[in-house]
């Protein structure tokens, strides 16, 4: 999702749990795997390892998810991620 800040177009990011809780969340202006990849070590440390990631189809997420060893649990697909596209809260 994208969000303006000051008159800038930033990216947020989520992790959302399987009843639509918002667990974590992060802004960036950037969309590569360098955010995505500390975002995901926090979480995992915070959260312990899930056993299925939904993302959108960006290559940073498979690339960050590689990186970590959890690239066999990436699901992308149309409407997959609709949980996390509906948990829209006051940020």
């Amino acid at each position: 999702m994208f969000v303006k800040i000051n008159g800038e177009q930033h990216y947020l990011g989520r992790i959302v749990d399987f009843e639509g809780e918002v667990l974590e969340s992060f802004v960036t202006k950037t969309r590569d795997k360098k955010p995505v990849l500390k975002f995901l070590k926090k979480a995992m440390r915070k959260h312990g390892r899930p056993e299925v990631i939904v993302t959108d189809g960006l290559a940073s997420y498979g690339a960050a998810l590689k990186e970590i060893g959890a690239e066999g649990r990436q699901e992308t697909g149309r409407w997959m991620n609709n949980r996390a596209e509906n948990s829209v809260l006051p940020f």
